[in-house]
């Protein structure tokens, strides 16, 4: 933990340098299995203040990342999911005006996902408490699952003041759209969509973090 917790998917240094920051975690899935992976990280709400520290070398005792480096972070990412089996067709884009981030692919089956993200853990890209087994889906039980994750808490309570606060406004959004039609799920915190093809999870990621709401979900379809 002597760098900042690197909870959930890229972890970009100069945008965890703030509270004020999004996650959006986005899967589309097809009645086959097949689908697209989208994963963006947002801190537009902070553009100003994320800008004055950009120019800085070092704030709270930690070194700032270079738009190089960040850069650098992201194209080995793509460069490894590009390597994943199962995994094509992947995009990254970097708006270092208004510091939106977003890595995009396309997968075979869902556990591909799980894979790209074990090999970016591997080779350092991800911190060591981000979940990797994510997803699971079953085709012939008609079964998409998001996968129940560690607590993070005890490393959460180990960290500085100044590091804990870089996650009390911090969003997670989740959002899952399908080709079938949900018969059920097992989280009600997901809010199930008009059309019953799409669920959506809203959390502060403190909460996560804590565990006070839970991101897994069993999603049966008709």
């Amino acid at each position: 933990m002597k760098n900042f917790l690197r909870l959930f998917l890229l972890c970009i240094p100069l945008l965890l340098l703030t509270s004020c920051f999004d996650i959006l975690d986005k899967v589309n899935v097809k009645a086959d299995g097949t689908g697209e992976y989208t994963i963006i990280l947002n801190a537009s709400k902070s553009k100003t203040r994320l800008a004055s520290i950009s120019k800085m070398e070092t704030i709270n005792g930690k070194k700032v990342p270079k738009k190089a480096d960040i850069e650098n972070k992201i194209n080995e990412a793509a460069k490894i999911f590009k390597g994943t089996p199962g995994i094509s067709n992947v995009k990254t884009s970097m708006d270092f005006d208004n510091y939106i981030i977003k890595l995009s692919c396309n997968f075979k089956k869902i556990e591909n996902i799980n894979a790209g993200l074990e090999k970016l853990k591997a080779q350092n890209i991800l911190g060591k408490m981000v979940p990797t087994q994510v997803y699971s889906q079953n085709l012939e039980k008609k079964i998409f699952a998001r996968n129940k994750v560690n607590t993070f808490k005890e490393d959460y309570n180990k960290m500085s003041k100044a590091d804990k606060e870089v996650f009390n406004n911090a969003k997670y959004t989740s959002v899952m759209q399908f080709e079938s039609t949900v018969k059920s799920q097992t989280n009600s915190v997901y809010v199930l969509s008009p059309n019953k093809k799409a669920l959506k999870l809203e959390a502060d990621i403190l909460d996560l973090i804590l565990q006070k709401k839970q991101i897994q979900n069993t999603i049966l379809f008709q």
